[in-house]
């Protein structure tokens, strides 16, 4: 995926936390706000340290990337968002984790069915 779909700068960051819109489960929560300045939508993929050790963290990460470069057509311009991963996801596998963030996508609509 490209690097402009991907939110780097923390204070951007900041900015999705601090529109207090959220979408949560168990597994995953994605934090999400309108933004009309691009024409495409951007992303970050956030994962604490109770996760795992930092091989486990990099792949749940790129189990992440891969979802969202497989469905980046489908999605709504004019969001960016954050996904939380949470350490109750690390006993999932990746159809499993597919399905939980696809599910939320679609409750918020950042992802069109």
């Amino acid at each position: 995926m490209k690097k402009e779909y991907r939110i780097k700068k923390s204070s951007e960051i900041d900015a999705v936390f601090k529109s207090r819109k959220s979408k949560n489960n168990q597994y995953y929560g994605i934090h999400f706000k309108i933004n009309k300045k691009n024409s495409h939508f951007r992303y970050a993929v956030s994962i604490g340290k109770k996760y795992g050790n930092a091989v486990e963290r990099n792949l749940a990460k790129r189990r992440i990337r891969m979802i969202v470069l497989e469905f980046n057509e489908k999605f709504n311009k004019t969001y960016d968002f954050v996904i939380v991963i949470k350490p109750a996801s690390s006993k999932l596998d990746f159809q499993s984790m597919r399905m939980n963030i696809l599910e939320l996508l679609k409750k918020i609509r950042i992802m069109e069915n």
